[in-house]
């Protein structure tokens, strides 16, 4: 697993945060370990720091439906700092209006290992539910 962490962990508030789940599906004959390298070099050059990013993770499936294949698990801090990336979910952005190296990732990363555009990938955005804590009101 390929970890990053962004200075904006940090400063967690209250928020719930929102947990966006890539899945990446390599092009057939692609080798696993050129794109387990790639994301660690687009990492270390900073093209997946973005405001409001916590947390990522380039992940391998072990068992399931998805076993052998890649995805990506993208923690965001607040809904208001994915949609202020995003847009809303009923008014996406369009891909020139992503950050520019969001582009990169995705054109220059991305797009030589998969089967599809990377902006054609099946995802998921997920919204975390507060938990009780000790002393909150229920």
């Amino acid at each position: 697993m390929v970890r990053g962490r962004s200075p904006a962990r940090r400063n967690r508030t209250k928020a719930t945060r929102v947990i966006s789940v890539h899945e990446y599906d390599l092009k057939p004959g692609s080798d696993p370990q050129a794109f387990e390298r790639a994301v660690r070099r687009a990492e270390a050059i900073g093209l997946l720091e973005l405001p409001g990013l916590l947390e990522h993770y380039l992940v391998k499936g072990r068992k399931g439906s998805r076993c052998d294949q890649y995805a990506a698990v993208w923690i965001y801090e607040s809904r208001a700092a994915w949609e202020r990336l995003w847009g809303p979910p009923d008014n996406p952005r369009t891909e020139q209006d992503y950050p520019e190296n969001w582009k990169i990732w995705e054109q220059e990363i991305l797009a030589p290992f998969l089967v599809n555009d990377p902006d054609a990938i099946r995802f998921t955005t997920y919204e975390e539910l507060l938990r009780l804590r000790e002393g909150d009101d229920c």
